[in-house]
């Protein structure tokens, strides 16, 4: 029986992780800021702690197979210490546990941000040979990026490692994602970002965790260590008529006012700027990466995945999901 640990177990993705390995057959453990007893009643053993605490994670990782990393600081705006500590410092400090605890396999969520253009460039059908950029507009994506590569340097000597880059994770449950871009257009605070036409890559949450658990069984059977690969549903979909679907659904108004891609860069600018001077919280309501990430399309090749992991994302198509998001959402009065 294999034992595997979820860090990040408490989170949308971590959940489904730990609800595949379960249904898999194996001994779960989740490691998170907080306990989780909705996830320890499945019969999971909780652990609690700051992933870049190395005493908490060593303690987590004892015993342990197969890490599946997925804690991170995601965001667009934040304190560099902040994300650092989270992403940098945290994943460093799985790495050594799991070197200093015998887990042999490592699979590390990670995300197609860490390609992600500065210029506003748009990637269509782009593969994993898509280098990492000389520069990046957010302390999230540079590092993912620095975290990505430490896993893919780790991997050898007894501990095998992978990155899977999922795309904009969906589905029933979804805290975070579809529920902030409702509430947003309810309030008429969102804009089309550029000429509206960008197609971009989603994920289901279930097919995420899928793909994690199928990179675990291509470890262990000798395949795809050290290596990074895109993960989505493999449908690209038009972004603004996709969002306005759903929100005709939910009986929302749709999103029809524009703004242009350099006016929203523009903004974006100078509110991080303004931001960081008066030292202000939350997150400004335009920065260059969202400028970026609602103006350009953004959908991957994931014929590595279905090659190399066994990936097959048709089994849980785009339809279906948005079918369950509409309905989760109107349950939840969203």
């Amino acid at each position: 029986m294999t034992t595997a640990l979820v860090t990040g177990g408490g989170g949308f993705l971590g959940q489904a992780i730990v609800r595949q390995c379960l249904a898999r057959g194996d001994r779960v453990r989740v490691l998170g800021r907080r306990r989780y007893p909705e996830v320890e009643a499945l019969g999971v053993e909780g652990h609690a702690g700051d992933v870049a605490d190395r005493e908490a994670v060593r303690r987590a990782c004892r015993g342990v197979d197969v890490v599946f990393h997925t804690a991170a600081l995601a965001g667009v705006w934040g304190p560099r210490a902040a994300f650092e500590r989270a992403n940098v410092e945290g994943t460093a400090v799985v790495l050594e546990a799991c070197r200093a605890e015998g887990v042999a396999r490592l699979v590390h969520t990670s995300t197609p941000s860490v390609v992600a253009a500065p210029d506003g460039s748009s990637h269509e059908g782009a593969d994993e040979a898509l280098p990492y950029p000389e520069r990046f507009l957010g302390h999230y994506p540079r590092t993912k990026a620095a975290a990505e590569r430490a896993v893919l340097a780790a991997h050898g000597q007894g501990l095998a490692t992978v990155a899977l880059r999922p795309h904009l994770i969906v589905g029933p449950g979804d805290p975070h994602l579809l529920p902030r871009v409702v509430a947003r257009a309810r309030r008429g605070r969102l804009r089309i970002v550029g000429p509206g036409d960008n197609r971009v890559d989603v994920t289901d949450v279930e097919n995420a965790a899928r793909c994690h658990l199928q990179a675990d069984e291509a470890l262990a059977a000798g395949r795809a260590g050290g290596r990074p690969y895109f993960v989505s549903n493999g449908e690209p979909v038009a972004l603004w008529p996709w969002v306005n679907g759903v929100l005709a659904r939910l009986g929302a108004p749709p999103v029809t006012r524009r703004v242009s891609f350099g006016a929203a860069y523009r903004l974006g600018a100078l509110l991080e700027g303004v931001w960081t001077v008066l030292r202000l919280g939350g997150e400004p309501p335009m920065t260059r990466f969202v400028a970026t990430q609602l103006a350009t399309s953004h959908w991957f090749d994931i014929t590595a995945a279905r090659r190399d992991l066994g990936y097959d994302p048709e089994r849980r198509p785009l339809a279906a999901t948005t079918d369950a998001i509409v309905e989760d959402l109107r349950a939840r009065g969203v």
